[in-house]
């Protein structure tokens, strides 16, 4: 079964409108769909925005029966190496706002127990987007430091909620699979007004690749 874990309704309704609903639940506090999209089943989470409330989803999918976890939305382009409403296949995400160096030395978001901050992202074969290296961060604005922090740890792309969901799927043996469309580009302007203007256009991109992305997982 795919567990699909989507921040936002309107990230979700993405799916929502191409799927046979055969039922809806509660649970950890988040809307749980379950049956068929594409000829796979599949359940479906909206977890809300950040890390704590992908963590919860993920557990949610997970705790369904869920074998695979694909995450997919709107994201955010740090560089020239991103375009708006263009398509990335994420390989790695590192979550950017967990920082234990003074502690231990080692470098920004290397987890408790990891000697590595990234954690790898499982990258389907059959699909050939461009891949992109992502950043999760409980933090949405225009900060010269963060952008400054991002780009110093190689990162492409940053949102809210993958790498928590990267984290949770580490530890459970389950596959993870992000696609993100860009929204927004950091150093065009206002990121928010680029988000409001652009979401709709980057979501209707990403809409058009859902079935070669559920194809890709089974």
């Amino acid at each position: 079964m795919i567990g699909c874990v989507i921040a936002m309704d309107r990230e979700a309704e993405l799916l929502l409108d191409q799927m046979e609903i055969e039922n809806t639940q509660t649970l950890f506090g988040k809307t749980v769909h379950s049956g068929k999209a594409f000829g796979h089943e599949v359940v479906l989470v909206t977890c809300g925005v950040g890390k704590v409330n992908a963590t919860a989803g993920a557990c949610a999918a997970i705790q369904m029966g869920a074998d695979v976890i694909l995450n997919f939305g709107a994201a955010g382009g740090l560089s020239d190496r991103t375009e708006l409403t263009e398509v990335y296949l994420i390989d790695k995400a590192v979550q950017y706002d967990f920082d234990c160096t003074q502690l231990n030395g080692l470098p920004v978001g290397t987890l408790d127990g990891e000697t590595e901050n990234f954690l790898p992202l499982f990258c389907p074969p059959a699909l050939s987007y461009p891949r992109r290296t992502l950043g999760t961060g409980d933090r949405f604005n225009d900060s010269p430091a963060d952008h400054a922090l991002l780009l110093s740890l190689g990162c492409d792309i940053r949102e809210m909620e993958a790498g928590a969901i990267a984290e949770v799927c580490k530890y459970a043996g389950v596959p993870f699979v992000s696609v993100k469309a860009i929204s927004d580009v950091y150093g065009s302007g206002s990121t928010t007004e680029m988000f409001r203007k652009n979401c709709a256009f980057a979501l209707l991109n990403l809409k058009a690749h859902l079935k070669e992305i559920l194809d890709s997982l089974e």
